[in-house]
């Protein structure tokens, strides 16, 4: 054994048995947990969600009689089985345990194994442990799982898998164990409070980047009651993977995408997107002295080196690498104008998906003429709010912010290209070119496998309708600016 698995062995564990109208199984429950793992357990608390029968008495005549660090308590009103679990993780968390077990009341999965879900994290770096009662096969079924919950189960796993690029066997166990460090860091708050925050969490665990390990355990149906509506469940399930999806891929409020930081590259196979079509027109010419506004990660600039370009950046905050990637970084806030450390005798100033974020854009327009070359262009790029998305939403009554995309919750104004041509010219700038660009489709694959025949055809129609209606069919306008002589 290892220094660091010695150490993980002697972590705090707790177990949070979640019990609703259990009072004929909660005994059992408690006395059937291995006596080698109630030496060890650090507590137990017992979480009555406003049961209409004797769960809570019957827990606290156990208590009495019991050697276990028993806590019982009652819930005053109902939280549902996901509320039930957040502010049961609440008080994990607040108790400083280490690793906290959840254990149903009514019995159906087996106590006699929580040392098995509780061992990976003593002998691996395990964030979450989750009981499966599919990899053992036929184990399921011969242990009384319901032919119609085995095929549901199934079909909704696959399901899951397939949108999220995980691959678990079962989705939907409720024997799982979690490590309270992992808990701390993704936003339980936001979770439903019914039966699909198991899903849920699963989701946050992948966003957060968390480890997930899968253990075999008995299948065990008797004559509990089963309160889960289950194609209501089925459809909250459904919606719930394909909105971490979508808030993945840019749409939506994107709450569920909370891990992620930065601006992604919108790149293509072809000039059909707003960075491919940006790193086209800089090809032209030769190698230049650039300054990237808004330059996040410095991805970007990094792909303009290679062609040969010097590469200065800004933006308003120092992220992880810009440094290595870029010639140099200057950290400044571009609704304070630029600072003097920019520098001066630019060949280019881009500004990719910048204006929208500035209170004054107009004042930037005006303010970057004074550090280009004599000859020198802006090359800027803008969402389009005239796109047929844009338009649907509005048209729908369903504006909103969202994660990403034309409705970017840090966007400030909205541009079509009569309107940003009129400001652009304001600025003392004329257009010299001006292209929209489609869809940015490669952010289907955020959050998951590519369905590649998919890709295709969006792709296809949404080129179609470019050519045939660029005002309503472009995402993104591109402009290359020059000051009027």
């Amino acid at each position: 054994m290892t220094e660091g698995t010695a150490a993980r062995s002697q972590e705090n564990v707790g177990v949070v048995v979640v019990a609703y109208n259990a009072a004929s199984t909660l005994t059992q429950v408690l006395d059937r947990l291995p006596e080698s793992f109630r030496s060890r357990v650090a507590d137990i608390i017992v979480c009555d969600d406003a049961s209409s029968d004797t769960t809570y008495e019957i827990g606290l005549q156990y208590k009495e009689t019991s050697d276990l660090p028993l806590t019982v308590i009652r819930r005053p009103q109902n939280l549902g089985y996901g509320g039930n679990q957040k502010a049961a993780y609440a008080w994990a968390i607040e108790r400083g345990l280490d690793i906290v077990v959840l254990l149903h009341g009514d019995g159906q999965y087996a106590p006699e194994v929580i040392e098995d879900i509780v061992r990976p994290f003593a002998e691996t770096d395990a964030d979450a442990v989750f009981g499966s009662r599919m990899l053992r096969k036929g184990g399921a079924r011969s242990g009384g799982m319901p032919m119609y919950k085995f095929v549901g189960n199934k079909i909704l796993s696959t399901f899951s898998n397939a949108v999220t690029g995980l691959d678990l066997s079962e989705w939907h166990s409720g024997y799982r164990a979690y490590r309270t460090s992992a808990l701390a860091e993704i936003p339980l708050s936001v979770n439903s409070d019914g039966f699909d925050f198991d899903t849920e969490i699963i989701l946050q665990l992948l966003e957060a980047g968390k480890k997930i390990v899968e253990v075999p355990i008995p299948t065990y149906y008797g004559d509990e009651i089963c309160y889960v509506d289950g194609m209501g469940y089925a459809k909250d399930v459904v919606i719930d993977v394909l909105r971490y999806r979508s808030h993945k891929m840019g749409f939506g409020s994107g709450e569920l995408a909370f891990a992620e930081e930065g601006y992604d590259l919108k790149l293509s196979s072809s000039a059909d997107s707003s960075h491919q079509q940006l790193l086209t027109w800089l090809d032209e010419g030769g190698p230049k002295r650039i300054l990237d506004l808004g330059c996040s990660h410095g991805q970007f600039g990094e792909l303009l080196r290679l062609q040969g370009h010097t590469v200065i950046g800004v933006d308003m905050e120092k992220l992880d690498g810009v440094s290595e990637r870029l010639d140099g970084f200057v950290e400044a806030n571009l609704n304070d104008g630029l600072p003097a450390e920019v520098g001066s005798d630019f060949d280019v100033v881009i500004g990719a998906d910048v204006f929208e974020h500035l209170a004054e854009p107009l004042n930037l327009l005006v303010d970057v003429q004074r550090v280009l070359s004599p000859r020198g262009v802006i090359l800027v790029s803008i969402p389009n709010v005239a796109h047929w998305y844009a338009r649907g939403k509005v048209l729908a009554g369903s504006f909103d912010y969202e994660r990403r995309g034309i409705f970017d919750s840090g966007h400030l104004r909205f541009f079509t290209r009569k309107s940003f041509e009129r400001l652009a010219n304001k600025a003392g700038l004329r257009v010299r070119r001006q292209v929209g660009v489609g869809l940015p489709i490669a952010v289907i694959d955020r959050g998951g496998p590519s369905p590649s025949r998919s890709m295709r055809t969006l792709g296809t129609l949404d080129r179609t309708g470019l050519k045939l209606a660029p005002g309503l069919f472009s995402y993104q306008l591109l402009f290359e600016l020059e000051p009027v002589e």
